[in-house]
C-alpha cells in the first residue's frame, strides 16, 4: 500500500476554516490518502459530518464524546453520541478517555463516561479511542478491567514508558504515534523500539503537536510522512515499510 493514513486529526477545527480547502490538497500531494476524524462533543458533529460529505472516500467520522468537555451534563451529551451510532456507521467512539491534565474536577464521571462508552462499542462492535493525558495508568487500570475479547482500540498519542506499553500490547490495543515522536526530549525514543510494527498507527492530532521541523506551528495531515520517517529510524525500518504497515494496520483497526 502506497499510501498513508492519518487515523487522528481534528480537520474540522477552527484553525484550519482559512485555508481547509489548500491544506486537504497538501494532504493529497503528500499521499495521505485517509484521516479519520475524532469528535470531541455535539458542537463539533455537523462541522465534521460536513467534511465527509465533501471528502467522502478521504475523511471518516468518529461518535464520542472527549474527557475534557464530561461535565455535570455529560450524560446529555452521552445521549447524543449514543443516538448517532443508533443512527448510522460511524468509524469508532472516540475521542474518548480520562483527562487530568487540566482539571481534575469530574474524575468520576470521566470514569463514568468512559465505561458508558466502552459498552457503545462493543455494542456496536467498534474500536474506541483513548486519550489519556496525565492518566495513562488509571487509563490501562480500566481498560484491563473491561476488556473481555471483544474490546479493540488504539491509545492516542502514546507517550508512555516501556512498561506501559507492555501493558497495553498485551490488551491487544494499537499504539496511536504522533508528533512527539520527533521531539529530542519526549523519551519515546527509548520506547517505540520494544513495540511491534504491527501495533503502531500514525496520527498527526491536527492542529495540535506539529512535529519537528514544524513544532510549535499548526500541525495538518501532511505531516505524516515526517513521523513514519522518525518511527522508521527508530525501528531500523525504512519508510516503505512503515507506510505499508501501519496503513494496515488502521485499515484493520478502523474496518475501512
Amino acid at each position: 500500500m502506497s499510501f498513508w493514513i492519518d487515523t487522528h486529526a481534528h480537520i474540522f477545527a477552527k484553525e484550519f476554516e482559512a485555508d481547509r480547502t489548500d491544506m486537504m490538497q497538501r494532504t493529497q500531494d503528500h499521499a495521505v490518502e485517509k484521516i479519520f476524524m475524532p469528535n470531541i462533543d455535539h458542537t463539533t458533529i455537523d462541522s465534521m459530518l460536513d467534511l465527509e460529505r465533501k471528502y467522502p472516500a478521504v475523511c471518516y467520522p468518529m461518535m464520542g464524546l472527549h474527557p475534557c468537555h464530561v461535565k455535570k451534563d455529560f450524560e446529555k451529551e452521552l445521549y447524543e453520541v449514543e443516538s448517532w451510532l443508533n443512527k448510522r456507521k460511524f468509524s469508532a467512539v472516540g475521542e474518548m478517555g480520562t483527562d487530568l491534565y487540566w482539571d481534575k474536577t469530574f474524575w468520576d464521571q470521566q470514569v463514568e463516561a468512559f465505561t458508558i462508552q466502552v459498552g457503545l462499542a462493543k455494542k456496536h462492535n467498534l474500536p474506541i479511542v483513548v486519550h489519556c493525558r496525565e492518566s495513562i495508568d488509571q487509563t490501562l487500570d480500566l481498560v484491563e478491567e473491561l476488556q473481555d475479547g471483544k474490546l479493540k482500540g488504539v491509545f492516542h498519542c502514546f507517550t508512555g514508558s516501556k512498561e506501559q506499553a507492555e501493558r497495553l500490547a498485551k490488551l491487544g490495543f494499537y499504539f496511536g504515534i504522533g508528533g512527539v515522536a520527533t521531539f529530542k526530549k519526549s523519551g519515546l525514543d527509548t520506547v517505540i523500539p520494544h513495540i511491534p510494527l504491527d501495533r503502531i498507527i500514525l496520527e498527526t492530532d491536527s492542529p495540535y503537536l506539529a512535529p519537528t521541523p514544524h513544532r510549535g506551528k499548526r500541525n495538518e495531515p501532511a505531516y505524516i510522512p515526517l513521523i513514519g520517517q522518525r518511527v522508521a529510524e527508530l525501528k531500523n525500518s525504512n519508510l516503505a515499510e512503515v507506510q505499508q504497515v501501519t496503513t494496515k494496520n488502521a485499515l484493520t483497526l478502523f474496518n475501512a
